[in-house]
């Protein structure tokens, strides 16, 4: 069971991650973290289906800080590498996406890489706020 998500910032983005560790009745296996021009990518993989009560709670969640995503097909082969075990430079390389984060979610990764790029441009983005 996995949930794709588009969502605007990077505080919305740490908030998912954040719940995640709030709410360890979540049995999820994995998060990735995708940064794009536009936004961000988040996708939730379980390790086994939820409840319809933590589904729809889950899901209530998500939609309140973002949109369903149905990514296009080279963020699609991303994830699947990503799955697949490979690493997140060489799929950075591959298919040309900024992989943020992936594996056990971490919040640190998202600031240490808005803080980065944003040193790197010398202003703020919306997307990175």
């Amino acid at each position: 069971m996995e949930y794709i998500y588009f969502l605007a910032n990077a505080s919305l983005t740490q908030r998912i991650v954040e719940y995640l560790h709030a709410n360890r009745q979540f049995p999820f296996h994995s998060v990735t973290v995708l940064h794009q021009i536009d936004g961000w990518v988040v996708k939730v993989k379980m390790k086994s289906t939820l409840d319809p009560q933590q589904h729809g709670d889950f899901r209530a969640y998500l939609n309140e800080l973002g949109i369903p995503y149905q990514p296009e097909v080279r963020v699609k082969m991303a994830l699947w590498s990503l799955d697949a075990g490979q690493s997140p430079i060489e799929v950075m390389r591959r298919y040309q996406v900024a992989v943020v984060s992936h594996g056990k979610p971490d919040r640190e990764e998202i600031d240490a890489f808005r803080r980065q790029f944003v040193n790197g441009l010398g202003y703020c983005p919306e997307t990175l706020a």
